[in-house]
């Protein structure tokens, strides 16, 4: 039976860390603050807006909330992401996506300052990645290495595979998987013969974004199987990439849906904009 990596529990002993490093910088004088901007009414981006708030209540992180029309012009918003850019007190800024039709997603994002990305979206951040330098690193796969270190999995040497190539997930795993001294192998739709791919695999991380698609038969036996995808299934029930039912009997460690990986993500935000303040 396979170990089952608890993502509630590891995301709290990162964020009471985080707690306990901004209470002694604000001993000092020194505050963290996270401008949060939401476009539009979306009901999803509005509870992830809601949860990030609350992580920076708890974190002791002040957080700005701009929320805009959806009717809100390209032309608007990057104007107030240029004063935020410019404010001395704001030391991160999050563009909660998606963003409305019409609107420059990719535009947007660069506009954002890479000293204050702490999503890790920038085109200069991505690059500090991968070529070994400190940046901010997108926070899924930041919350992944988390796990599997937290949880005491050796990834040095290890046969890794990756099944998805985004930009937000698939290739930031890679290269952390890579810096971590991983052997790493990216899998994606054009991938001959995923099974015999992911057969090899001895962390094997999905973020396909196809609900139960790996089943036992894309596994090796003993292999840890850390699943970022989530769909709300017909039944109503959160469900993720991985048909856990499947694979958690042959899995040495798996993470469940939800549960694992999903609050990790917000705690690696919270270590990121902690970061935008000290360098430790």
């Amino acid at each position: 039976m396979a170990k089952i990596i608890d993502g509630k529990a590891i995301s709290l002993a990162v964020k009471d860390e985080i707690k306990a490093k901004t209470a002694e910088l604000q001993a000092k004088g020194i505050t963290a603050t996270l401008a949060v901007i939401l476009v539009g009414e979306d009901p999803a981006s509005q509870v992830y807006v809601k949860n990030k708030k609350k992580a920076c209540e708890y974190c002791g992180i002040r957080s700005l909330s701009y929320e805009l029309p959806a009717d809100t012009s390209e032309e608007k918003l990057l104007e107030l992401i240029g004063e935020l850019n410019d404010r001395e007190d704001v030391n991160g800024i999050l563009v909660q996506l998606p963003l409305p039709k019409g609107m420059d997603e990719d535009k947007v994002l660069d506009a954002i300052s890479p000293d204050k990305d702490v999503d890790g979206f920038h085109p200069v951040n991505v690059g500090k990645l991968s070529i070994g330098k400190k940046g901010f690193v997108s926070c899924t796969p930041a919350g992944v290495i988390q796990l599997l270190k937290r949880s005491g999995i050796e990834i040095s040497g290890k046969e890794c595979v990756v099944v998805g190539r985004s930009n937000i997930v698939g290739k930031p795993m890679s290269m952390l998987l890579l810096k971590e001294n991983g052997t790493v192998t990216v899998c994606h739709s054009r991938t001959r013969d995923l099974r015999e791919v992911t057969g090899r695999a001895d962390i094997l991380v999905v973020a396909i974004g196809k609900p139960k698609f790996i089943d036992a038969s894309y596994v090796k036996d003993g292999a840890v199987v850390i699943d970022v995808g989530i769909h709300r299934g017909e039944d109503g029930k959160l469900c993720g990439d991985v048909d856990y039912a499947s694979v958690e009997p042959i899995a040495s460690a798996i993470t469940p849906v939800p549960g694992g990986v999903g609050p990790m993500t917000i705690a690696m935000l919270m270590y990121n904009c902690l970061s935008s303040v000290c360098e430790d």
